[in-house]
């Protein structure tokens, strides 16, 4: 087990301590998890406002932060720092070493094609299959049952967990991550409605996933009809996402689980989707655009705008629709009353249009 003094922990990530320097730190947590020798890391108002009762026995805390009220209370000791996550991940990684990348090669249980080219320093597994013309570069990992089709480029430090199928032609920018059971490059959902029955159409286009990509474990993205679907570099795909035909993504990317794009699909840079969005063929998430949970996009989005619901509207425009749905119970009661009063006054009307005046 791994033992170090907070002071000691404190200077490795440029930190300060306030409170007890030689703590002995065996472990990292979360704040609501950490016990009485384990780190832990606030970020925001409620994170802070946790110290007061926190087990933990030191936190990270940011150092714009220092002198606020709440903090004296503070049962943890303190270490202030510029960026509580990153101190926290790093000290997080010397309780955790993870295990250095294994040099394996080639198992004699994998197929490797003779045409296929495999840079230095490659894992490929027992029971991956690497077929004719594919281009490997250096430093990657096929784990089992990997599935590399024909004439598929896989550049430098990528790693395709268990189960990844490529399709033909599929292209991997470098340091791309493929989790486990993902496919990449199937046909796309292309057909027509002739003479009482669906005729497919030729999906005869590629995908390509740039730099620093990481696909999801279960996530499907289809290949182009004519040119490449694209992923652009640094995106980032939750498990169980499916992205169509044709789909253009920009940089940088993000998109929870459970988002599906139809066909054709273009996004700028920056852009994010909460878990469950659908969203229609043809459509255009501006640079900078968040689409919320469950929202159901069915036209495109302008550039820095937040939409949610279904169907997706502006979040002003849609929280003032839900606020106004939340008074219908009430409204419907009001309305019954007013109801009821007007049967009440019309019937009182008509009582006295119906009775003769006496002119005595």
């Amino acid at each position: 087990m791994i033992v170090a003094t907070l002071e000691s922990l404190a200077r490795c990530v440029d930190g300060e301590v306030v409170g007890k320097a030689a703590l002995e730190i065996r472990g990292a947590a979360s704040l609501d998890k950490a016990g009485p020798q384990e780190i832990a890391f606030a970020v925001d108002d409620r994170n802070l406002r946790s110290l007061m009762s926190s087990p933990a026995g030191a936190c990270f805390v940011g150092r714009a932060h220092r002198g606020l009220e709440i903090l004296k209370g503070a049962r943890p000791s303190l270490v202030f720092v510029d960026d509580p996550l990153d101190a926290f991940v790093a000290v997080l990684k010397q309780f955790r070493p993870q295990a250095a990348r294994p040099s394996l090669g080639i198992s004699s249980d994998a197929h490797v094609d003779p045409t296929a080219v495999i840079g230095p320093d490659c894992n490929i597994y027992a029971g991956a299959f690497v077929d004719a013309g594919a281009v490997i570069a250096s430093r990657c990992d096929l784990y089992p049952g990997v599935y590399v089709g024909r004439n598929c480029r896989i550049d430098d430090d990528c790693v395709l967990h268990p189960n990844v199928v490529l399709y033909h032609d599929v292209v991997l920018g470098q340091r791309v991550i493929v989790h486990a059971s993902a496919v990449v490059g199937a046909d796309g959902f292309g057909y027509r409605f002739r003479e009482g029955r669906f005729e497919k159409i030729p999906q005869l286009g590629w995908v390509e996933i740039h730099d620093d990509c990481e696909i999801g474990a279960c996530s499907t993205i289809d290949r182009g009809m004519i040119g490449p679907t694209v992923i652009g570099a640094g995106t980032k795909l939750d498990n169980l996402v499916m992205i169509g035909h044709n789909c253009e993504l920009g940089r940088h990317n993000a998109f929870a689980s459970q988002v599906g794009l139809a066909g054709s699909v273009t996004t700028g840079d920056y852009v994010r989707c909460a878990g469950q969005v659908g969203i229609a063929d043809h459509v255009h998430l501006g640079q900078g655009s968040t689409v919320g949970a469950k929202a159901g996009v069915h036209k495109s989005i302008p550039a820095g705008e937040t939409h949610i619901g279904a169907p997706a509207r502006p979040e002003k425009e849609e929280f003032r629709i839900m606020m106004a749905t939340a008074k219908v119970p009430e409204m419907r009661k009001q309305l019954r009353e007013l109801e009821t009063r007007m049967n009440t006054l019309t019937q009182q009307l008509e009582q006295l249009t119906s009775t003769p005046l006496d002119h005595g």
